[in-house]
């Protein structure tokens, strides 16, 4: 796991090198107090189920753009050869990315802790809603940073690995959202692959052990699947 630790380092040095961690933190800043304060005037309520409910459109954009660089560039300049020879495993180097991508995505969306003081100052919150809110939060950010460095790793193209990353976590919100309240197999189905109900369930304050298995279970799935794509390397 040191290898883990060298891999995580030198991502976070990158993304504080670079606009990227910059531009995010600012831009889901600027976005999550808009909703924030727009639904706290609208609801007078002292919660941040309302104003969260937007967030995971916000992180859909914001979180490929994270991740787009990971192994995409590595992939363009031709340095995952060396890194794959060097005395470091297939999965320390994909997980120490996950890892660094994993910590910005947390750091970018820590200002909204400002708000639950905000609310404490105004009114009464729920902070068991607001702890199930951040435990869903961090568990959603694992599952999009595992899709996102998926797609960064079959493509040379950050700007195309960024693009595919949306679209893929749009789609899986909008399936998500357009089967909420429907019945039959098929929008259950199509339910359980989407990320809205997942994560409404833990904006309401339940921290329901069949969300906690889809957030994990598909993020450690798609971590092996990219292992797979970056073993595959040694084989081309």
């Amino acid at each position: 796991m040191i290898s883990t630790g060298t891999i995580f380092q030198r991502e976070i040095n990158a993304y504080f090198l670079s606009p990227i961690a910059y531009v995010v933190i600012a831009v889901f800043t600027v976005f999550s107090g808009y909703f924030f304060s727009i639904m706290l005037g609208i609801t007078q309520e002292s919660t941040l189920r309302y104003s969260l409910a937007y967030t995971q459109f916000i992180l859909s954009i914001l979180t490929p753009v994270i991740t787009m660089r990971l192994l995409a560039e590595e992939n363009k300049t031709g340095t995952i050869e060396p890194l794959m020879t060097a005395p470091v495993t297939d999965f320390e180097v994909v997980f120490g990315k996950f890892l660094a991508a994993w910590a910005l995505y947390n750091i970018m969306v820590a200002p909204t802790a400002f708000y639950i003081i905000f609310l404490a100052w105004v009114g009464n919150p729920d902070y068991g809603a607001i702890i199930a809110s951040y435990i869903g939060l961090v568990l959603m950010g694992g599952l999009f940073i595992s899709i996102g460095l998926m797609v960064s790793a079959i493509t040379k193209n950050q700007i195309v690995a960024a693009v595919i990353g949306i679209v893929a976590l749009l789609i899986l919100l909008v399936i998500g959202l357009a089967s909420s309240g429907s019945e039959g197999w098929f929008y259950s189905a199509l339910r359980y692959i989407g990320t809205y109900d997942h994560w409404d369930t833990f904006t309401k304050g339940i921290v329901d052990t069949r969300d906690v298995v889809y957030y994990i279970s598909f993020t450690a799935l798609l971590i092996f699947i990219v292992v797979r794509i970056v073993e595959s390397r040694r084989w081309r």
